[in-house]
């Protein structure tokens, strides 16, 4: 279940049982003796036997887990379909699933991955799966002198799911929407129908809230959708005050995707009982059933094939078992390939940029402006403070099978291993105005209830090149916890294009992370937010201080002023995976749009995109839960055009 996992390292050697502790700023912080509060020593052995018995039983749950999954077929060449969909990622899984609700039709959805697991379900090890050859498809930016200087040969790495669930089987399962704001200015751009007034019903139509407190606001929140959303049964005592020093510094504890988002919040998770829950699991295993949703997997799709006479896609070329297969589709093709997969195909199929085009030989179908838009959330990973009391996520205790932590995760589906990858609670401010509590936020703080310095993983994870590896490595042995500045609303935009025509050579992906000098200001005006926090009376409970590192190349600068933490940002600069932007949505008249309002390849009939890519601009949010609403919204938009939508239903 677990080949060549790193994953599995992890789940088989660790330990949990939980006794909640809310956290007394009055009491001596000595009473700390784990991450749990307690002291958590003197079961050892008990720890091993409930351990293993534990394994056994997760094993025995994976194996029915891959019972859920969808058989894979392999299509015959020239069948034809109703609908194709190409990706079962986030997009890909929720309209072929909803497409398959019409009884009448037959779908064939192609993934390039495999089938998901059950240990790619475990929140904590999640980023250990980007190590994975197998589920990622490993893409890096483009070197650059101006950021990721300090990742090997200045390249960031930019991870995408290759397997059934796509992304949402590698990302840190944080659900947040973004604010009004984000999608009226949608709709003022000329994309008419994705106002918020518009959304926010698929917002709600994709929601099973399992937070009590917020399941009975039905203005916001649904309860009835396939995909599981609720905070992590564990909170370490960080996160407790990381919360107590967003009310020190006068900020609301909130719904971030309720009315307001200003303010600080546990994370909302993509997560049921403690684990996982991908597109996959959320869309594909309920329809499992359905005769008419066909999924063929390890299916590399090489292009769209596009009918010169009408300018209409018909169909799709991939590569199954090194056979080359076409199917048809009497409908629509919809490509869901995401942010970089999608924009390639487009380009390899003959819809992009002219000149590009036929630079590669490409035979020319639409002059389109494919691959442009290209964004990103930029984050800041170097902030992180060191802590006397054992309170935090330190790897090296939560995988010791003497302790009860993987124990816990294991029998009852409790304890750290259930916090996503240590995202514990966030704080959404407006750097331009501190004191606004309303509107759009440009700055997330993310509280990490552990270090990124010296975490065993990470580095090889994000790309880090040795020099940098050197320098975090000596706190592997520290109790730390962090909190990672992101850059909501960036105004740089970067580009791809291809190298070849060619579906298995990777595209060149330009970043162009703080190519404007205003996305250059804001970030570090939320990391001098950060440090704000670090300084609390709360947070300095548990005696908490900034490890100050001098980075390579900022030797130069006085430390803390406005040029070291510009040159600290262009060195330890870290994707938070949200690309974007690349197949733009806008109206035909419009030069610079990819897809009309309605997500339909302007030039192009029977073809339509939806995934990251349509988005005209980033959104201030992760933007799983966007894609999720912005695939709810297509599956409903073809329905209509088809005459199968019964409006009383939607």
């Amino acid at each position: 279940m677990t080949a060549n996992n790193p994953t599995l390292f992890y789940l088989l050697s660790a330990v949990v049982v939980i006794i909640p502790l809310q956290l007394d700023a009055q009491l001596s912080p000595k009473r700390y003796r784990s991450v749990y509060g307690n002291d958590v020593g003197g079961h050892e052995l008990k720890n091993i036997l409930e351990l293993g018995f534990g394994a056994l039983n997760f094993v025995q749950q994976g194996q029915r887990y891959m019972n859920q999954e969808i058989s894979d077929t392999i299509p015959q060449f020239g069948a034809v379909y109703d609908f194709i969909v190409i990706g079962a990622g986030t997009a890909g899984a929720t309209i072929a699933a909803r497409l398959s609700e019409i009884h009448q039709v037959e779908v064939l959805l192609i993934e390039a991955g495999s089938n998901e697991n059950l240990v790619m379900d475990i929140p904590l090890l999640a980023y250990t799966l980007q190590l994975s050859d197998d589920i990622n498809w490993k893409y890096k930016t483009k070197s650059s002198d101006k950021y990721c200087l300090g990742m090997t040969n200045n390249r960031c790495n930019w991870p995408r799911g290759k397997v059934l669930g796509g992304s949402s089987v590698l990302n840190y399962m944080i659900a947040t929407r973004g604010a009004a704001e984000d999608y009226n200015r949608w709709a003022e751009m000329g994309n008419e129908g994705w106002a918020y007034k518009d959304v926010l019903k698929y917002f709600k139509k994709l929601e099973a809230i399992k937070i009590p407190e917020l399941k009975s606001d039905n203005i916001y929140h649904g309860t009835r959708g396939p995909l599981s959303i609720s905070y992590p049964p564990f909170h370490t005592l960080i996160a407790e005050a990381f919360l107590k020093a967003g009310e020190e510094l006068e900020y609301p504890l909130l719904d971030y995707n309720g009315k307001n988002m200003i303010g600080f919040s546990y994370v909302q998770t993509t997560t049921v009982n403690g684990t996982r829950m991908s597109s996959n699991k959320a869309y594909l295993h309920p329809a499992r059933n359905r005769r008419n949703l066909h999924l063929t997997r390890e299916s590399m799709v090489r292009k769209v094939l596009i009918d010169r006479r009408t300018n209409r896609a018909i169909g799709v070329e991939f590569i199954k078992h090194n056979q080359i297969i076409h199917v048809f589709a009497s409908k629509e093709v919809i490509l869901c390939a995401g942010a970089i997969g999608s924009p390639q195909l487009l380009m390899l199929s003959g819809i992009g940029p002219a000149k590009h085009l036929s630079e590669l030989g490409i035979d020319i179908v639409q002059d389109s402006p494919v691959g442009e838009n290209l964004m990103d959330h930029l984050g800041y990973g170097g902030l992180t403070w060191t802590i006397d009391e054992p309170v935090s996520l330190k790897m090296f205790d939560i995988i010791n099978p003497t302790h009860p932590y993987v124990k816990d995760f294991l029998t009852r589906r409790s304890g750290p291993l259930t916090i996503p990858v240590g995202c514990e609670a966030f704080a959404f401010i407006d750097t331009k105005n501190l004191k606004n509590r309303n509107g759009l936020p440009d700055i997330e703080l993310i509280l990490i209830g552990g270090g990124i310095k010296g975490d065993i993983l990470y580095p090889t994870v994000m790309g880090f090149n040795n020099r940098m590896r050197q320098i975090w490595n000596k706190y592997n042995n520290n109790y730390t916890w962090s909190i990672q500045p992101i850059l909501l609303k960036p105004k740089s935009r970067g580009r791809i294009r291809l190298l070849a025509n060619d579906i298995n050579v990777k595209p060149e992906i330009v970043a162009n992370y703080l190519d404007d000098p205003e996305d250059v200001k804001t970030i570090i005006a939320g990391i001098r937010a950060a440090i704000s926090i670090g300084q609390t009376k709360t947070m300095q409970i548990f005696g908490s201080r900034l490890l100050n590192d001098t980075l390579p190349g900022c030797e130069n600068y006085k430390y803390d002023s406005d040029d070291y933490w510009e040159c600290a940002v262009r060195t330890v600069s870290i994707t938070c995976y949200h690309l974007s932007g690349t197949c733009k949505m806008g109206s035909r008249k419009d030069p610079t749009a990819v897809v009309d309002p309605r997500l339909k390849v302007i030039g192009v009939q029977g073809l339509r995109v939806a995934d990251g890519s349509i988005m005209p601009e980033i959104i201030s949010a992760h933007t799983n839960i966007p894609i999720h609403m912005i695939a709810e919204k297509l599956a409903d938009m073809v329905k209509e055009d088809w005459k199968y939508l019964d409006k009383s239903r939607t």
